[in-house]
């Protein structure tokens, strides 16, 4: 019995090598994993390792796909896959080999259909924080504005997994700190670049953004996604420090470099409405880090599933679906990238509470659930190769567009 089988022997979740599975049921199964895969591990890059093994978990049989990044080894790093925008979307194999990454997964929930607000066009943006490059991209959406299965009791959009500047990855929270100074002094920035604003804010939208419409952001309330698009709505444009424009619902197109659309609603709508053409406007953001100092690389949004060594308390243990989820290992030095196979042999899945044990059991100490279904894919470039290829099968039968993920690179 070798190591890796040793470690998952015992438990609810009975982890096997494929060559033990392919003993009981054969060589010749349908929806195997796709060609290239391989059975046990094979190096991708330095210090980046590919594997795929099945588990026997409650629902069923499930098939995992784990990329191991040694983050210890000076050639390899993790970033951010982004398709350049906020408000855009892109499947993990384009957006890996556009960046030329060598491998990666999918990344945050995101905001998909808006079938609640007819006529209002969904964004494709994500629901938590994004830093890629050490630059902030945007904020987190109120609690109640997300998507995704319910989170474990006390966390919020807020939580982020990234890398530091010290190369050391982490779980922690992201909370935006802003202020939009005016003639008449300060208002608080309630949002950056996000789908949805607070009830009452003022949100920020810069080049970033992209070109979508900026309506989704002034629908639903802090505790209900699918409440009314707020009839009480202003926009201004700022462009070098000075107002250039208003209007009385948020538009849409893209954004200059130069400038900054600020969008309210209620409260937020009436105290912009007090600004003039020609008068000067500055808008100041950051995100900042509530468990350490240290900033951070990159970071994108999901939700913890295990801090150290241990399972959260209340996650769900009765849905199953296919899932991605990363775990930290070695003190932030080793980062282990999840997903399963959406084939209809193992589509049952795992269950959150599943996924926590699977990751403790893979040496993860820490570890984060990132969006699942017919989001899950992990892409993996074998040496030798000019593109990364599709590991896992996607649920939909094809990769669906995401907005962001976790991208291996290597200099190697």
């Amino acid at each position: 019995m070798t190591r890796r089988q040793k470690r998952f022997g015992a438990g609810r979740s009975v982890l096997t090598l494929l060559t033990a599975f392919g003993a009981l049921a054969g060589a010749a199964l349908a929806g195997a994993a796709p060609a290239g895969a391989v059975q046990g591990g094979t190096r991708i890059a330095p210090g980046v390792t590919y594997e795929q093994f099945d588990i026997q978990a409650s629902k069923g049989l499930t098939r995992a796909h784990v990329l191991s990044v040694d983050l210890r080894n000076p050639k390899v790093r993790l970033g951010l896959l982004s398709p350049g925008a906020v408000a855009a979307r892109g499947t993990v194999s384009r957006l890996a080999d556009a960046q030329g990454a060598v491998g990666g997964v999918n990344g945050d929930f995101f905001n998909l259909t808006e079938t609640q607000h007819p006529g209002v066009q969904a964004t494709g943006a994500s629901v938590g924080p994004a830093i890629a490059k050490g630059k902030a991209l945007s904020a987190a959406v109120p609690n109640g504005q997300r998507f995704g299965p319910a989170m474990p009791p006390g966390r919020s959009t807020k939580d982020v997994f990234g890398v530091g500047d010290d190369r050391r990855a982490r779980l922690d929270s992201l909370s935006l700190s802003g202020s939009i100074g005016t003639p008449d002094g300060k208002l608080p920035l309630g949002g950056l670049n996000q789908y949805a604003l607070p009830v009452g804010s003022v949100g920020a939208y810069t080049a970033k953004w992209g070109s979508v419409s900026r309506v989704r952001a002034t629908c639903g309330t802090d505790t209900d996604r699918a409440a009314p698009c707020s009839a009480d709505t202003y926009e201004v444009t700022v462009r070098g420090g000075r107002v250039v424009s208003t209007a009385d619902t948020p538009g849409s197109g893209t954004i200059a470099k130069d400038s900054t659309v600020l969008v309210g609603r209620e409260a937020g709508a009436q105290r912009l409405r007090k600004l003039s053409k020609g008068e000067r406007v500055t808008v100041q953001h950051k995100l900042v880090p509530a468990g350490s100092r240290k900033p951070f690389s990159f970071a994108l949004g999901g939700f913890p599933v295990l801090t150290d060594g241990q399972p959260l308390p209340g996650l769900d243990n009765r849905t199953a679906a296919v899932r991605t989820a990363v775990g930290i290992a070695d003190g932030g030095r080793r980062v282990i990238l999840l997903a399963l196979d959406g084939a209809a042999e193992y589509r049952t899945g795992l269950t959150v509470a599943e996924v926590a044990d699977a990751m403790r059991k893979l040496g993860s100490v820490d570890a984060f659930n990132l969006d699942g279904g017919g989001s899950t894919t992990l892409v993996a470039r074998v040496p030798g190769a000019t593109a990364v290829s599709v590991r896992n099968h996607p649920s939909g039968g094809v990769e669906r567009p995401v907005p962001n993920g976790i991208g291996v690179f290597s200099a190697g």
